[in-house]
């Protein structure tokens, strides 16, 4: 019988009190700037560089070669699912970030708040200048001003410019595009159907949109938006069940912490800050074998182009590896669930950087974590899907497979 992986790991694990923490700085590979080097590669890291000159390297892909992922398959992927066989939208992860329930009639989408400009309708800001989170909530109550008929629309504030729209109701199908088209100086897009059971929910999506937008017409700079990643939410395998591990999330950003309550992780409270991060393992230390630390602001950086800003997050990081090492990891794996490249703005399909650091890895001849030296990283060329069963066999967590 032919085994997923996700399978084979839930007939291989086994349990234990080892301790595993995957790091992931979101949108961390990039590309070289006026300097000749990457955001990484310009970094003062030398805590990083330590582990990667005691581990192993890599590089490795989210999806498949040349395909650039959302943040939804990148961080899939990174738990050991294969993104092409679980598309899950962004609109249930980000209602789960926020515990928002989601029910079998409810179809969900990720909203932004963006500016066009009002003579032609052409999108000048996707992100409407990064509204504060304050603005963002007084916007979202006008928007639950709007009724559609036969349905209830359902708007709650995320983070900053972020949303979720909820419809919930009979008869509701995904299979949706999105209404951004992922440029400037362009107008938004219509949602359409991909499905003929989807051109109901596309009809009442559009009907909402109309409204929204003129209720913002005067709310500048957020003064339209945007639906993205419209679904509906899936059943799927549970990570404490395939792995047999207890395990946590630790994360700012709602979107992450939707993404692993999806997977069946527990979310702790982050606060704020990479300081409140840190802090948040250390109190949740003994309670759990597996944690998932998520760093937001390397991709905010990279969506800016601001390479100086992403530098300095990255820098920040490796600032606090040494708390993160005092804790005495069983296993650390420090990487990105998508490349950022500050010049291109925008997620790529670019590989990211992978350091494995644990008492039992080969070490290799890396000395340096960037993009160019995990080129000749002993782990070589891999996917994402490949980082779990990797971190679970250096953890002592897997049995042999066959006699």
């Amino acid at each position: 019988m032919m085994l997923d992986q996700i399978e084979l790991m839930r007939r291989l694990s086994i349990s234990g009190t080892s301790k595993i923490v995957l790091l992931i700085m979101d949108g961390l590979g990039d590309l070289p700037g006026a300097n000749g080097l990457t955001p990484l590669e310009a970094a003062r890291t030398p805590n990083l560089d330590r582990l990667a000159s005691q581990g192993i390297c890599a590089l490795s892909t989210p999806v498949a070669p040349g395909i650039t992922p959302g943040s939804g398959p990148g961080h899939l992927g990174l738990f050991g699912y294969d993104p092409l066989d679980w598309d899950i939208g962004r609109g249930v992860l980000e209602a789960l970030g926020i515990d928002f329930p989601l029910g079998p009639d409810d179809l969900a989408a990720r909203g932004n708040f963006c500016t066009i400009d009002p003579a032609t309708g052409h999108i000048t800001d996707r992100r409407a200048g990064r509204i504060p989170s304050d603005v963002g909530q007084r916007l979202v109550a006008k928007l639950n001003q709007i009724r559609l008929p036969g349905v209830e629309a359902i708007a709650r504030p995320v983070k900053e410019y972020r949303f979720v729209l909820v419809l919930r109701g009979p008869g509701l199908a995904d299979g949706l595009t999105e209404t951004d088209p992922q440029q400037t100086g362009v107008p938004p897009l219509p949602v359409a159907a991909l499905r003929p059971e989807a051109a109901h929910a596309a009809d009442l999506l559009n009907r909402w949109l109309a409204e929204a937008r003129t209720l913002l017409a005067d709310a500048y700079p957020a003064n339209s938006l945007n639906l993205r990643g419209l679904a509906k939410a899936p059943a799927i395998p549970q990570m404490p069940d395939v792995y047999k591990m207890k395990m946590a999330a630790i994360a700012t950003y709602p979107m992450y912490r939707g993404i692993a309550r999806l997977v069946g992780m527990d979310i702790l409270d982050a606060g704020e800050t990479l300081d409140d991060e840190v802090a948040a393992l250390r109190r949740a230390w003994t309670e759990y074998d597996f944690f998932f630390f998520h760093v937001k602001k390397t991709d905010s950086n990279g969506e800016d182009g601001n390479f100086e800003g992403k530098t300095a997050v990255i820098e920040q990081v490796d600032e606090w590896i040494p708390a993160i090492v005092e804790l005495q990891p069983d296993v650390l794996v420090v990487t990105g669930d998508h490349s950022t490249p500050c010049a291109l703005q925008a997620h790529s399909w670019h590989e990211l950087p992978v350091l494995l650091w644990s008492q039992v890895n080969r070490p290799d001849r890396v000395e340096r974590f960037g993009e160019r030296a995990c080129m000749a990283g002993g782990l070589g060329h891999i996917r994402h899907k490949d980082l779990m069963p990797l971190m679970m066999a250096h953890a002592g967590r897997l049995t042999k497979y066959g006699a």
